[in-house]
């Protein structure tokens, strides 16, 4: 099975797994190790290598959750151009959906992931959507009219995300 149809299968158990942001810190997460930490608003952060190592608080989330990361990390150019609609713009400071998933990516390559998106069901979506999409051909600024049509009624006010050009 390709990683397109991976992500379109997985958005139906994210679904029911996920009904929106929670504030709760992950429960079944360890900040033990020293590249872990939790922010301000509770997300737990961890640093790896690089945006193709995943951090250990996804050990125990279910494989769609993985498989969303890991697309996240490979699709930031993309991610950064769409907002996020989960209220996290307010609670924890994010600009794009990408921020819902990677805090910082360090000029020598490494990743300080963050763990916002396992909790998020909206954050998960727009990422699945998003990438799915782009998988099809369809441009940046497009995916972005489509997320915003989406989630126009009934979601938190976006991020401060511009308009792709």
């Amino acid at each position: 099975m390709n990683i397109q149809s991976t992500i379109i299968t997985s958005l139906f158990t994210i679904s029911i797994l996920l009904s929106g942001c929670g504030t709760q810190s992950s429960s079944d997460s360890t900040d033990t190790d020293s590249h872990s930490h939790h922010a301000e608003n509770g997300d737990l952060q961890e640093e790896t290598a690089s945006t193709t190592i995943l951090p250990a608080f996804l050990e125990k989330k279910d494989k769609a959750i993985k498989t969303i990361y890991a697309e996240a990390g490979q699709h930031k150019r993309l991610l950064e151009n769409m907002p996020c609609y989960c209220g996290c713009g307010e609670s924890a400071g994010h600009l794009n959906n990408y921020d819902c998933f990677v805090f910082e990516n360090k000029k020598n390559g490494q990743v300080v992931w963050d763990d916002h998106g396992t909790r998020c069901g909206v954050c998960l979506q727009i990422a699945a959507d998003s990438i799915a999409m782009e998988n099809e051909g369809i441009t940046v600024k497009e995916i972005r009219q489509a997320i915003d049509k989406k989630y126009a009624d009934g979601y938190a006010d976006p991020t401060p995300t511009p308009m792709p050009k």
